[in-house]
């Protein structure tokens, strides 16, 4: 149940923010769930996969997905994600923990100061 509570928060967020999920679900599986910093991450992008899905057919459904514009933007983000996912197996536990707490916090101040 934890699980999809976390699910449904993630998703809810992800649509009415267009925050990527996993600046949700990775935090909630590691706090809420117990999950260890890679299974998370690895469990979020799964997710995220599912999440964007479903939210592309909605918005394509009342035209508002552009396809090129779309690809020029996931495109270069898939090989990214193959990158981060690359360097990430290559970092210990506790400088995965400081990274993504350091985005989450640069991610604030810049929405704060917008």
């Amino acid at each position: 149940m934890r699980l999809v509570l976390i699910g449904v928060t993630a998703g809810f967020f992800s649509a009415l923010f267009g925050v990527g999920g996993g600046i949700v679900i990775v935090p909630l599986l590691v706090l809420a769930a117990g999950f260890e910093e890679r299974s998370a991450t690895a469990t979020s992008l799964a997710a995220i996969g599912i999440t964007a899905l479903a939210g592309v057919l909605f918005y394509a459904y009342h035209g508002r997905v552009d396809v090129g514009e779309a690809a020029l933007v996931g495109l270069p983000a898939a090989l990214g994600a193959v990158a981060g996912s690359a360097l990430q197996q290559r970092l210990r536990r506790r400088e995965i923990s400081l990274l993504f707490s350091a985005l989450l916090v640069a991610v604030a101040v810049r929405l704060l100061l917008q």
